[in-house]
């Protein structure tokens, strides 16, 4: 299978700065703040720029003509830049902790929502580890370039020109040198950015690749060990990690190249500054004060020159992270509120008029012009064989899909023109695989709804049979672990059914609720669900005869078409192929 990884050597359309400036929106609220970490960051650096000046007066004055006398105000001088710096480098560490961290947090919170807002179809394309490597590494690598490297790029630039001009300004010969000296070194930065920002997207994207990769095995520990996988997953995961470390390593090399040349050049220019500067004082074009100040300032110089192959970096490995958040952010959510919602009927009728569906990737329709009447309060059963798309239509009536074609109606409103809250608070799912958070058992159930009382809570726990609760050792308050590993198959079930049938929705939807279940479990569920049932309108995909006795009604789904509905007796009597479906259950057989 391609990873997204594969893709990584594609041409971008948009530079660096043109991704960087897309977070615009998020740097706004705490302008003020990063405008402080600038100026201070400015301000220090061009303290330090002017302490070699105070230098050379030292070196002119009270050194040449023997007068200590000079030397106290000049010492006082420097004393105060050096404190004026220490004072704002502090600003500017605390503007950052503030700014930087804010930021994060608030690009955090809003990439969360958007992912959240997606419908299911983007979920079953990108893989979970590539989420969760773009909300957390990337996130980080923006974070450390707004709050150090985007201001040491201006600071170290304004820096630069500072003692460029000072440099000439001393001596106008030898400061020329030094301008003209460096110019091929924009060539090389140019080069040097297009291909680290390929090499450092390869490795953030390999990275999420293995987050995948973590993930997976983890989550599929238990099948892993009985299945005595674990040489396999081991092999799988040293594959991955060895691409990574290769993407490490060739980024490494290109870093490697740049800071080479970023720290073997200002050098070369060192020494032809040195002799260029004896020969000036030797024919008494300067004074040994201005060579002091000069060969000072130009030192200044050096580190704000080789510290630019880090921030390059660090800005290219930023921006490679901000177009893999705007991968996320760009993709439009399509399941969305109507413009001018329907007002919701107090009907709970449930119907599916000529309704298709096909998945984006595919070319086949699963469902093809189905047409079904659920009556507010009636239960119908949905059963077919594997494929036939009993899930499908079960995922259709909350919207984690929308139809391709035709309508879905509940109390006779398009669910198209309800708002998803409207929608999802009177549709309730239930999913043969149940999915518990790493959380307490009351969250768990309630997920967060408001007006569910306690007694609703106890309610729903003696339907599905999920008293086990009360025995764990802090009751509703006890968490449980990640996907709720540590309870059985059927507890889990239990639990993901007590929390559908809370707070009794006006339609219910079960995915075959009861696959996980005992004999004797199940006889107790199904006793107390005909209870719930009975005054809500359920749509159950049954795969048990059991499950099939509680409806009113069954229909038979067949190659995405509704073949036959009606009583399970009348199924029996007149369909063949449902016979044929249900021909290994004894109990079906004998069943009125």
């Amino acid at each position: 299978m391609t990873s997204i990884a594969d893709d990584a050597d594609r041409a971008t359309d948009d530079n660096a700065l043109s991704s960087l400036l897309r977070l615009r929106r998020w740097t706004r609220p705490h302008r003020t703040a990063i405008i402080v970490m600038i100026a201070s960051a400015c301000g220090a650096m061009l303290a330090q720029a002017l302490v070699p000046l105070v230098i050379g007066r030292v070196v002119d004055g009270p050194i040449r003509h023997h007068d200590t006398s000079g030397i106290w105000s000049l010492s006082a001088l420097a004393l105060l830049l050096g404190v004026l710096e220490a004072v704002l480098f502090f600003v500017r560490r605390y503007a950052m902790s503030v700014a930087a961290t804010n930021l994060e947090t608030d690009i955090r919170r809003d990439v969360f929502a958007h992912v959240q807002r997606l419908p299911v179809a983007f979920h079953d394309r990108w893989p979970s580890g590539q989420l969760l490597s773009r909300l957390t590494t990337d996130l980080s690598t923006i974070r450390r370039f707004i709050g150090f490297g985007f201001v040491f790029l201006i600071a170290n630039s304004a820096t630069v020109v500072v003692v460029l001009v000072l440099l000439v300004h001393i001596n106008l010969w030898l400061g020329l040198f030094v301008l003209v000296s460096g110019a091929p070194l924009a060539v090389f930065t140019r080069r040097f950015e297009l291909r680290y920002s390929r090499d450092a997207r390869r490795a953030q994207d390999l990275t999420g690749d293995l987050a995948t990769s973590v993930e997976e095995s983890v989550l599929g520990i238990r099948v892993i060990k009985s299945y005595g996988r674990r040489p396999q997953m081991l092999k799988a995961f040293t594959k991955d990690a060895e691409r990574l470390r290769g993407a490490e390593l060739v980024k490494l090399r290109t870093l490697g190249w740049f800071w080479a040349v970023l720290e073997g050049l200002p050098q070369l220019i060192l020494a032809g500054v040195a002799w260029g500067g004896v020969v000036a004082v030797a024919h008494h074009a300067m004074t040994l004060g201005q060579l002091v100040a000069f060969l000072t300032l130009y030192l200044r110089l050096v580190w704000p020159i080789v510290s630019l192959g880090w921030l390059l970096a660090l800005m290219q490995e930023a921006a490679s992270a901000a177009r893999r958040l705007f991968e996320v952010l760009d993709t439009e959510a399509t399941i969305v509120d109507p413009e001018t919602p329907a007002v919701a009927e107090t009907g709970s009728t449930l119907r599916f008029e000529n309704v298709w569906f096909r998945y984006a990737d595919s070319d086949t329709d699963i469902l093809r012009g189905i047409d079904l009447d659920i009556a507010a309060g009636e239960t119908m059963a949905l059963v077919g064989a594997v494929g036939s798309g009993k899930t499908t239509m079960t995922a259709l009536v909350p919207r984690l899909y929308d139809v391709t074609q035709g309508r879905i109606l509940i109390g006779g409103v398009d669910i198209r023109e309800l708002r998803l809250d409207q929608l999802r608070h009177a549709v309730t799912t239930a999913f043969e695989d149940a999915t518990l958070f790493s959380a307490s058992v009351r969250e768990n159930l309630t997920l967060g709804r408001a007006g569910i009382s306690d007694d609703d809570v106890t309610e729903a726990i003696d339907v599905a049979q999920a008293g086990f609760v009360y025995e764990l050792p802090f009751g509703l308050d006890t968490r449980i672990g990640e996907q709720g590993l540590s309870l059985s198959g059927g507890q889990r079930q239990r639990l993901a059914l007590a929390r559908a049938v809370l707070g009794r929705p006006r339609v219910l939807v079960l995915d075959d609720p009861l696959s996980a279940l005992d004999v004797h479990t199940e006889s107790q569920v199904e006793e107390a669900l005909r209870r719930v049932l009975a005054s809500t309108t359920a749509l159950v995909v049954a795969h048990r005869p059991s499950t099939v006795l509680l409806a009113d009604r069954v229909a038979l789904l067949q190659d995405g078409r509704i073949m036959a509905v009606g009583t399970h007796s009348e199924l029996l009597a007149t369909v063949p192929a449902y016979r044929e479906l249900l021909s290994q259950s004894s109990e079906l057989e004998v069943a009125p």
